[in-house]
């Protein structure tokens, strides 16, 4: 590999100051950051640990690849150290990096400037498929970050890496001569926010992505005959997080661990699961400011206002005695939507169900048919919008989430906050956050039949005022903060720290 010249810090922006306490500066490198770019819950999962290390004392850093979306953001940028030319693989690169001018407070975060790979309109694909240069867009990325933290931030540093578009990073500090002597003794961590998006590419794909030939085999790279990102990571990580401690026992079965349970299995202590938190001052029915009428845990009376404003939203009647449901997020299989789609109770049921956000076609098809066959019962809604999600949650009583898996999911925390108890599947951090006929109703099987029943148990306490309010009392109090979380992500720091020093 040719090591790129030394980059000096712009008289603009100046490079990034080391904590003057001697502590390690956090370095998060993420696909997703909110609200910059944005597809799942990783933008927010990131942003939210991110914003809660630096209120707690940390220096944090964001690395994002400047993505067309980040202008909308961040229209005003300023360069921070001079190009840089990288090579990787058959090719070099011009690599350029930003930050905002003003920018708030909170993480700094560095947006990586590669415009052929990034200066696009989605963050992975367009029209329903993923850009066929995906394997070199992301290794790109991983290999200019590493170019860059040690040339725009001063002391050490500890890499957390996010899912497989930035698995690579680990792969490459430790593989490369110029890089293994440049990062020996840096402690990394890997959070596997998603184990059921891995990066799968073709083995034909090594030479532009600079896989070692050494690396590429069943313990590190190879899966199945192509490159699998996320294992690389893996293999290569001093500790790996995923998002709830259910998922994390999940992920070590063959059942749950998309074909990666060995992997889980072999890292033993140095793999743990960490439930994802929530911004608890944005969620908060008390003092939102994107919803019709604001109200509390001691005085839900105003929750009809919200509920009256939705049904005018999605075209339905208003009435107050019909039970609403509500839905938000990927229209994907994933989320539980052909159980949605053959629910006797969705196609039969006196109620209202809303749905919000894109996804498949198929089932946005599948669900525009369903709301064209019951007008005065279902509302649909493509085009997703953060003040809709929050009114969604202010207005809806049940919220659904029949999930085949769910790694944590936040959707479930935010409607419990509004009040909105949880019809879920007990999977994930869904059954870390819900507690049956307390805070919501769970179901085991991936059936409708057992969605069914769980809506019946659901609506079985809906209809008994003296039942329903104990249980949205309960769950509007419950804490999905991030201070347990991140003091969770404070000891696997630590072991990571140790491992990197002592070895594993």
């Amino acid at each position: 590999m040719t090591a790129p010249g030394q980059l000096t810090p712009h008289s603009g922006m100046p490079a990034i100051k080391a904590p003057t306490d001697g502590s390690y500066t956090i370095v998060h490198l993420a696909a997703e950051y909110s609200p910059f770019a944005r597809v799942g819950g990783l933008a927010e999962a990131a942003m939210g640990l991110a914003n809660f290390q630096v209120k707690a004392g940390a220096t944090v850093v964001v690395f994002l690849p400047l993505y067309r979306s980040v202008r909308d953001h961040a229209p005003d940028l300023a360069p921070i150290g001079r190009p840089v030319h990288i090579e990787l693989g058959y090719r070099g690169q011009e690599v350029r990096f930003f930050r905002e001018v003003n920018a708030p407070p909170g993480p700094k975060v560095v947006f990586v400037d590669i415009p052929e790979y990034f200066n696009r309109s989605g963050l992975y694909g367009e029209g329903g498929r993923d850009y066929a240069d995906n394997a070199r867009r992301f290794a790109m990325f991983c290999r200019a970050v590493l170019a860059g933290i040690p040339r725009l931030i001063a002391g050490k540093v500890l890499i957390h890496a996010h899912d497989w578009h930035t698995s690579l990073t680990l792969m490459y500090m430790r593989t490369y001569g110029d890089l293994r002597e440049q990062y020996a003794g840096t402690p990394t961590v890997l959070s596997v926010h998603n184990a059921g998006y891995q990066g799968h590419f073709p083995e034909s794909s090594m030479g532009e992505i600079g896989l070692p030939p050494e690396v590429y085999n069943f313990a590190q790279a190879e899966w199945y005959g192509r490159i699998n990102y996320l294992k690389t990571g893996l293999a290569f990580a001093d500790m790996v997080v995923t998002v709830s401690p259910t998922h994390a026992r999940e992920l070590r079965t063959p059942g749950g661990g998309f074909g990666l349970q060995e992997m889980f299995n072999w890292l033993g202590n140095r793999f743990t699961g960490i439930t994802n938190g929530i911004d608890q001052r944005v969620w908060s029915p008390e003092t939102d400011d994107q919803i019709t009428a604001n109200y509390s845990r001691e005085d839900t009376s105003d929750k009809a206002k919200c509920k009256a404003s939705l049904q005018r939203t999605f075209g339905l009647p208003q009435r107050r005695r019909t039970p609403m449901f509500g839905l938000t997020g990927r229209m994907v299989t994933q989320k539980g939507i052909d159980l949605i789609l053959n629910s006797r109770l969705v196609w039969n049921l006196d109620a209202h169900f809303v749905f919000l956000g894109a996804g498949e076609k198929k089932y946005e098809e599948a669900l525009a048919a369903l709301a064209g066959a019951r007008p005065n019962n279902i509302g649909v809604q493509f085009d997703f919008t953060d003040r809709l999600e929050h009114r969604l949650m202010a207005g809806a009583d049940i919220f659904l989430m029949p999930s085949q898996y769910e790694p944590c999911g936040l959707t479930q925390m935010r409607a419990q906050k509004y009040g909105a108890l949880v019809v879920g599947r007990r999977v994930g951090g869904i059954a870390d956050t819900v507690d049956d006929d307390v805070t919501g109703f769970l179901f085991d099987e991936f059936q409708p039949a057992a969605l069914d029943r769980a809506i019946s148990r659901a609506l079985a306490r809906w209809s008994e005022r003296a039942e329903w309010a104990p249980r949205m009392y309960e769950a509007m109090g419950r804490d999905f903060g991030w201070e347990v979380s991140a003091n969770r992500y404070a000891d696997v720091y630590r072991r990571a720290v140790e491992i990197a020093r002592y070895g594993r």
